[in-house]
């Protein structure tokens, strides 16, 4: 196992607005991150002007005017992963993750799910021949050495993101997004949720939103420092699924998304 001063910590933003509260919690996980020794690599998917869209036209070696072939993104990404024809700020997002022992990323819940951007990112960054392929996914993961947190504000409370709340279980509603990343083999923590955070409180609901804020921003040193001792999400192993890919009556289900009829 790598000491600290060999780990490297990748920080991925997901939001508009560099001076929100999320902006400040990412800057927060970086610093935090430098102290304890890890080299820090950020992507602030909005600064840095990341096109979320994928299509054929990232793809310089395609001929002007396409091909009489339909668009196929995967295959598309296969072939210029093994070509080393990549778009440049998708190889180089690629380089980061392979570089990366840690991933953290700091966004909203926007409309039950995460930015649109950062949906993107993914779809763009998670190469298939790059990071995963058929036979290297889920236990066989080529990113089975990597450890992934997801700080996420909400501006529901805590009790309306609750499995019974109105707004619905938030950890289901991040179910989507942690399986991709254990797609790829990693290891995700539980995620960290503020909850309440949006722009429309005033007077003393808004005081106590910034001293709430203010304290998960202090607390952030003390959670980098604990990264390694964090809780982890479950999931159903390679193993617990039949050749059909249906999980085997002997097994536990780990989640709603995945369970017995």
């Amino acid at each position: 196992m790598k000491n600290n001063l060999n780990q490297s910590t990748l920080i991925v933003l997901a939001h508009p607005e560099p001076r929100s509260f999320n902006g400040k919690w990412a800057q927060a996980s970086a610093e935090a991150s430098q102290a304890s020794g890890h080299t820090v690599l950020f992507s602030d998917l909005v600064s840095m002007g990341f096109d979320p869209v994928e299509k054929r036209s990232h793809y310089e070696f395609v001929p002007d005017g396409g091909s009489k072939d339909a668009f196929d993104p995967l295959r598309m990404q296969d072939e210029a992963a093994k070509g080393d024809r990549l778009p440049a700020q998708v190889a180089t997002e690629i380089d980061k993750v392979r570089q990366a022992d840690r991933i953290i990323f700091h966004f909203p819940l926007w409309w039950f799910g995460p930015p649109a951007i950062l949906k993107g990112w993914l779809e763009r960054c998670l190469v298939h021949g790059a990071l995963h392929s058929s036979s290297q996914r889920f236990d066989s993961g080529m990113c089975a050495d990597k450890k992934v947190l997801f700080c996420v504000s909400t501006g529901s409370t805590a009790m309306e993101s609750s499995p019974a709340g109105k707004e619905g279980d938030v950890n289901m509603l991040l179910w989507p997004l942690a399986y991709t990343l254990r797609y790829l083999g990693c290891t995700v923590l539980q995620p960290c949720l503020v909850h309440g955070v949006h722009g429309f409180h005033q007077g003393e609901a808004k005081t106590e939103l910034e001293q709430r804020l203010e304290q998960s921003i202090n607390n952030q040193a003390q959670l980098i420092s604990n990264f390694d001792d964090m809780p982890v999400m479950s999931f159903n192993r390679d193993d617990e699924f039949d050749d059909r890919g249906v999980l085997k009556p002997s097994a536990t289900s780990q989640t709603r998304f995945i369970h017995h009829n």
